[in-house]
């Protein structure tokens, strides 16, 4: 068969993603490993470091370069973190599979526990959800702009630049960093729509290459995700817009539970919806409930 070519982000982390997609392939097919050529392309994103995302162009960022190679046929098809990708997807790109998910929940690195962090304490993150819900719990502590792969930002971390800062458990456990940090409970702190699933994209009009992913998605993740992107979608969500979402399968039902907070933590609305697993209605549904009962700091921030 003919050499296929998956795109990916150059970051050690996006890098062993598209290792985790061609061992999938891999085993699925019984394809040889150099069937599969891992391309990577250099993103916006990873070039522009001292500034938040939502000042340069938000989660575009992180795949324009890669859409623009799939739509131009320099790839077959692109790893993505799934929380990386804008809700609003070109009408001629697919998500065609989603890796089963791992761990959703964030990790505390710097303290044992939000509790312990010293009165003020200053908080790394680019992550304007990560920094609403700190404030949230903890309105003494102030948060400071953290960008980067996982070393650089550990890196910023021993010098001192902040006391503490937050990842995502899902990259330091692929990367064999999972004796780092404390994990929250999302309990404590809901994550990211789409955090720990990766996902991939194809050409709409590539069914070949569609084909052969759909054997590698997993249904549950993929459910699940796009409950997740279907409230971003109804709530209006950008990269200014402090939100947090998870939805969970049980049988056939499902359990969407969703919180969007003010920019500086001084206001939250919570709720969740149970129902069927594939009633992408439920989303709808909360966003509406959500935005009716938001103060106007949390109402602002989002356009449905």
């Amino acid at each position: 068969m003919t050499r296929l070519r998956l795109g990916t982000r150059g970051s050690p982390l996006a890098l062993v993603q598209a290792h985790m997609v061609r061992d999938a392939l891999v085993a699925a097919h019984g394809l040889p490993a150099d069937a599969i050529e891992i391309v990577p392309v250099r993103t916006t994103g990873d070039r522009v470091q001292d500034r938040a995302l939502a000042e340069i162009g938000g989660k575009a960022l992180w795949t324009k370069e890669l859409d623009r190679a799939l739509l131009g046929n320099e790839i077959d098809f692109a790893v993505h973190s799934m929380k990386d990708v804008e809700t609003i997807r070109p009408d001629t790109i697919v998500i065609a599979a989603m890796l089963p998910r791992a761990d959703v929940r964030d990790c505390l690195i710097g303290a044992a526990s939000i509790d312990s962090l010293r009165p003020g304490a200053v908080i790394g993150t680019s992550s304007p959800r990560r920094a609403a819900q700190l404030r949230a719990l903890r309105p003494d502590l102030r948060a400071v702009l953290f960008r980067g792969n996982v070393d650089t930002r550990l890196t910023k971390l021993a010098a001192g630049e902040a006391d503490a800062t937050i990842l995502a458990a899902a990259g330091l456990d692929r990367l064999g960093r999972l004796e780092i940090g404390t994990r929250i409970p999302v309990d404590v702190m809901l994550p990211a729509p789409a955090q720990g699933a990766i996902g991939i994209e194809a050409r709409a009009d590539n069914e070949a290459v569609r084909t052969l992913l759909a054997a590698i998605d997993d249904a549950m993740t993929s459910r699940c995700v796009r409950h997740e992107r279907a409230l971003l979608a109804a709530l209006g969500a950008d990269c200014h817009s402090p939100v947090a979402a998870l939805a969970t399968i049980s049988g056939d039902g499902l359990r969407l539970r969703a919180a969007l907070f003010a920019i500086d933590g001084s206001a939250e609305i919570a709720a969740e919806r149970i129902g069927a697993a594939d009633d992408l209605t439920l989303a709808e549904s909360l966003a509406a409930d959500l935005l009716a009962e938001a103060p106007p700091a949390i109402r602002r921030l989002f356009t449905p």
